[in-house]
């Protein structure tokens, strides 16, 4: 489980000294790994070097910035600040908007980043993973690092994408999609060092922000739908060197191995990726995670028992990376009810008694709360029969929380061309006929909590998914694509859910369903408020005691990542990046917005129809017969733009539909252009000869 490589040398005897000697090292690798920072000429004047941060300093709420992806170490989410109020937040306006040379707007990208925010300066990575300092008063670009990745990167699960940086000791960390960790310099943007933590070719992939913690840049690995083995790792901040690896899959003879075949060699390409920024109490010197699946996703067959770590919250020691305890959410995970939401800590009485607890909120529909000091179950949680598939060695029993779930766990009413089985109900198994079942749950954007009232604002989706398994080798190439079957959106409306729950009960104060679906996150204030973005590109604020809606602005491009909320010189600001997703299939964009009671920008027309969003007229004209097919080209767009909803063979997978039938490519071009049920429009993302080729690929390459 871990490894332990070297022993950290006290980042205090490195503070900043400019002779830095992983600088020497670093700068030969920055040239062979061409990333290309550009500055204006005033850029030292205007940044200020973050500390070393200290634990104490990145618990509290913060205030005059937002030093980490959560805004604190605890995950919170949450702005101690009140300028801005249920009473004037109506009057919020833009200070400025700043384009971001259009870096991560195409149509394999999403911009699903919250800002980091320190002394005066913005620090914002695109889905290309260029990352941009902004000045706070101007929006002026400061630098800019332009990570040119290789265009035929593969391995990333669902667009390309990153969540955010890290900021710590005067250096900017960047994780990429290629599975490099970069430290930039704050004042320049210049690479400090770099290091090849993980290679794409190999399966994995760098989404998560890393956390930059006592000295340690600390980063999880994506990468657990391919034939992967989770890992998360902890570098040194001043250097780039190695400190410590945990494996979220134990091998052979580790505790937790016994949950995993004896057989077989399963474990190793077991998944349990990490799609988030761990949380970390550092009184009690513990880092706290919720990983993925295992691998296969949707077939079991080959890895009977529980599976661990995956589908599991998991406590670490921060210095070493030694286990202290886990809880798994669901044994032996079938239904890729992976943990994508940020876990998240917390201090407050239960049952009159003074806790210290973690939530996470899973796409089971519930928020799994613990003591986060022995990973007991802090509400109650009850272990409960379920229906069996012997062919998925499914697990006898499955937790249930005590309190409410915040998303439906069953389906009403069957819909057309499906029998339901057991309702539909969460944990209904499956083998090689499709079934139809929820929930969905809450997946990747973050949950906020008001440390204030105990309620905790959960993002969340009312879907309807048909899933279904396929044969699977158990012993796959590493890396490898590797769902094990196929699930489907029905072609059933899918709408949000926003939720607020009690954290001392685990149930609903409040909640409401959305037209869209809900995939931004939120960030909430003491000022009675809770920001988050909306897929048509209104960025809204809600009243955090009911959910009523405030006020709303429209930025263009879908807001489909979490806002961050801070003071510069006396007044509270309000950032956020709209940049559109593509799986959530809203329209693209490449702006950081800026918002003051003192600002007097307005908002931007909406974005117009086919540019990525699910609504509007769709565009005109479908392109026509081609004279001639460049096939070449037409894989190419589909890497881009197709596999990460159709799978790389045309198989299905993430709510694509399998493409056994598309062998009309007139057909594909007009569903292409338009969209048609849960798949956006791309006509206005791709050229009309990218569509021809697309389409022409599909038909003959895929179709059969």
């Amino acid at each position: 489980m871990r490894v332990t490589v070297r022993r950290r040398i006290d980042p205090s005897l490195h503070r900043r000294v400019r002779v830095r000697f992983a600088a020497i090292a670093a700068s030969s690798l920055a040239v062979a790994w061409a990333a290309y920072p550009t500055r204006s000429q005033d850029t030292a004047a205007a940044i200020v070097d973050a500390p070393a941060f200290s634990g104490g300093e990145l618990t509290r709420p913060p205030r005059n910035g937002w030093p980490t992806n959560g805004g604190n170490l605890f995950n919170q989410r949450h702005s101690p600040l009140t300028q801005i109020d249920r009473g004037n937040v109506g009057q919020l306006r833009a200070d400025w908007r700043t384009h971001l040379d259009a870096s991560g707007a195409g149509a394999r990208h999403s911009g699903e980043a919250q800002p980091i925010v320190h002394e005066g300066v913005v620090y914002m990575v695109t889905g290309a993973d260029d990352v941009f300092a902004l000045s706070v008063e101007t929006g002026r670009i400061l630098w800019k690092y332009q990570a040119r990745l290789d265009p035929s990167i593969d391995s990333v699960c669902c667009g390309w994408l990153s969540r955010g940086v890290g900021l710590g000791d005067g250096r900017v960390y960047v994780g990429q999609l290629d599975g490099r960790l970069v430290a930039l310099d704050q004042q320049t943007g210049d690479v400090d060092w770099a290091v090849q933590a993980e290679r794409w070719q190999e399966g994995f992939s760098i989404t998560a922000a890393p956390l930059y913690h006592d000295g340690l840049v600390i980063q999880g690995f994506a990468g657990g739908d391919r034939a992967t083995r989770g890992r998360i790792k902890a570098y040194d901040a001043t250097d780039g060197s190695l400190v410590w690896t945990f494996y979220t899959i134990p091998a052979p003879g580790e505790p937790g191995s016994e949950t995993w075949p004896a057989d077989n060699d399963a474990w190793m390409y077991g998944g349990g990726a990490i799609w988030q920024t761990p949380a970390v109490d550092p009184d009690l010197g513990m880092i706290y995670f919720f990983t993925a699946n295992a691998s296969p996703d949707l077939n079991g067959s080959i890895r009977p028992g529980d599976n661990l770590f995956t589908a599991s919250i998991v406590a670490l020691d921060a210095s070493t990376g030694a286990y202290r305890w886990h809880f798994q959410t669901v044994h032996h995970d079938l239904w890729d009810y992976d943990g994508a939401n940020p876990v998240v800590l917390f201090d407050l009485d239960v049952d009159g008694e003074p806790r210290r607890g973690l939530a996470a909120a899973g796409k089971t529909g519930w928020v799994y709360i613990l003591d986060r000091v022995t990973g007991e179950p802090l509400i109650g949680i009850e272990e409960r029969p379920v229906l069996q598939e012997p062919r998925q060695f499914t697990a006898a029993t499955q937790p249930y929380p005590v309190g409410d779930a915040f998303a439906p766990q069953e389906i009403d009413i069957a819909p057309e061309g499906f029998t339901l089985v057991n309702q539909g109900r969460i944990f209904t198994p499956f083998w090689d006929e499709p079934v139809v079942m929820k929930p969905r749950g809450a997946n990747w954007p973050p949950s906020s909590y008001d440390p204030e009232t105990g309620i905790l604002y959960v993002c969340a989706v009312d879907r309807i998914m048909s899933m279904a398994a396929v044969p699977v080798s158990a012993e796959p190439e590493p890396g490898e694509a590797r769902m094990g079957g196929a699930f489907t959106v029905i072609d059933i409306p899918t709408t949000g859910i926003f939720a607020a729950m009690d954290m001392s009960t685990n149930r609903i104060v409040w909640r409401q369903r959305w037209a869209d679906t809900c995939y931004s996150g939120s960030v909430n204030t003491a000022g009675g408020l809770v920001f988050v973005g909306r897929n048509d590109g209104r960025f809204t604020a809600l009243d955090s005691s009911d959910g009523a809606l405030l006020w709303e602005f429209q930025t263009g491009a879908g807001v489909n990542a979490p806002a961050s909320v801070f003071e510069h010189d006396g007044v509270q600001r309000v950032v956020v990046y709209s940049a559109g997703n593509l799986f959530a299939g809203t329209p693209r964009g490449d702006s950081v917005w800026m918002f003051s009671l003192e600002g007097a920008l307005g908002p931007a027309p909406p974005a117009p129809a086919g540019s990525g969003g699910r609504g509007g007229a769709p565009p005109a004209a479908v392109p026509g017969e081609p004279e001639t097919v460049d096939f070449a080209a037409g894989r190419q767009v589909f890497v881009e733009a197709c596999v990460f909803c159709h799978g790389d063979a045309g198989q299905g997978g993430h709510d694509g539909v399998p493409l056994a039938g598309a062998a009309d490519a007139a057909a594909n071009r007009a569903t292409i252009t338009n969209g048609s049920g849960s798949m956006p429009p791309f006509g206005n993302l791709l050229t009309p000869r990218q569509i021809q080729d697309a389409a022409a690929y599909v038909a003959e390459e895929l179709a059969r």
